[in-house]
């Protein structure tokens, strides 16, 4: 680990002289209250650097993980370290009503709400990783710069590379970012948090092999059953917006659900098989 724990605290001191010379305010450092972010806010510490943390509320987020942000954001601000925790515009169960439908694997547009929209006009550090998921291995680098257009995205996939200048010289209309371990493994994970004694967050040993909201999509039928079954008011609250999506898309003028009940929907969305009629609509196109 000595080698990948040098060059994540590398790039973190880069990425904070970067925040200072051109955005005048310490690092940004998004915390997720999962383990990647409690290995991240180790290495800053160890990187001696000025940082401040901002987790953005979800609304949907374990009470466990709530607890662990709030007992963790405690300890740094004993520390000096300024810690915010970000309210979003919408809720989930508002944001389900503003679309008229409902997140799933291809459209997470709760994702772009409730996570994505911080760090504007900030450098800003993730534990985003490679290993997570084949798309993030195509898509994410060590370091990113962002602008207005989507074509303006510059993603430095390594620390010798020549587009660096670009980032360092990019014109602040948005953000950069760094990703520090976005090169580490699980097993590189989970060795530093028992090296370094790590608290992390409570669900891992409940069997969470990721800490996110309650019912993404993105974690698969079994887990989101696991979690329904845990926090069954979260369940309660999802077919009780449900319900309302499929008011306001009839007073839209949008198609009817072929489900006839919100807890149909709530199935079907689920993929527990159990379904009062086959969804045939096309999502995407509708969105």
């Amino acid at each position: 680990m000595g080698d990948k724990e040098q060059i994540a605290i590398d790039r973190l001191k880069l990425a904070a002289e970067m925040s200072e010379a051109y955005y005048h305010k310490p690092v940004l450092i998004c915390y997720s209250g999962g383990k990647d972010s409690d290995v991240l806010l180790e290495l800053a510490r160890r990187a001696g650097i000025r940082y401040e943390v901002e987790h953005s509320l979800t609304t949907v987020d374990a009470p466990e993980t709530v607890y662990h942000i709030k007992a963790k954001f405690q300890r740094l601000e004993q520390d000096g370290i300024s810690c915010t925790i970000k309210k979003p515009m919408m809720s989930m169960w508002q944001l389900i009503l503003h679309k008229k439908i409902l997140p799933t694997r291809k459209i997470r547009y709760c994702c772009e709400v409730l996570k994505e929209s911080s760090g504007k006009g900030r450098h800003i550090v993730t534990g985003v990783r490679w290993a997570e998921s084949v798309r993030r291995k195509k898509t994410r680098g060590v370091q990113e710069a962002f602008e207005k257009r989507k074509s303006g995205k510059i993603i430095l996939t390594n620390d010798n590379d020549d587009k660096r200048q670009l980032v360092e010289r990019c014109v602040l209309q948005a953000k950069t970012l760094t990703n520090p371990i976005i090169d580490w493994t699980d097993q590189d994970i989970y060795s530093y948090i028992d090296q370094e004694h790590i608290r992390i967050n409570p669900l891992y040993c409940q069997g969470f092999k990721r800490i996110g909201c309650i019912g993404c999509p993105m974690a698969g039928r079994k887990m989101r059953e696991k979690e329904f079954a845990m926090y069954p008011t979260y369940k309660r609250a999802y077919i009780h917006a449900i319900a309302r999506m499929m008011q306001a898309r009839e007073a839209a003028g949008l198609p009817a659900l072929p489900q006839k009940t919100a807890q149909g929907v709530f199935d079907w969305w689920l993929e527990t098989g159990i379904l009062d009629g086959q969804m045939t609509f096309d999502v995407e196109q509708e969105v």
